[in-house]
């Protein structure tokens, strides 16, 4: 008998489970990039132009408190 939490069997999955799909993202490593260290620079808020936000959801963003304190 099988433990309740135990993972499902490979065979299970018609997808081929998170081996496969561990095995199908370590080939595909050599195919992305990353941008270098450092090229990602802040942008100063008087170059964003063209970005609204609703006064509600500002509201909304404001009440939380990861946001707004």
């Amino acid at each position: 008998m099988t433990k309740p939490d135990a993972p499902a069997p490979a065979s299970a999955d018609p997808e081929g489970g998170l081996a496969s799909l561990r095995g199908d993202c370590a080939r595909m490593v050599p195919h992305w990039s990353a941008p270098g260290p450092g090229t990602a620079r802040p942008v100063p808020p008087s170059l964003i132009h063209g970005v609204t936000v609703p006064p509600r959801s500002a509201r909304l963003l404001d009440a939380m408190s990861d946001y707004g304190d």
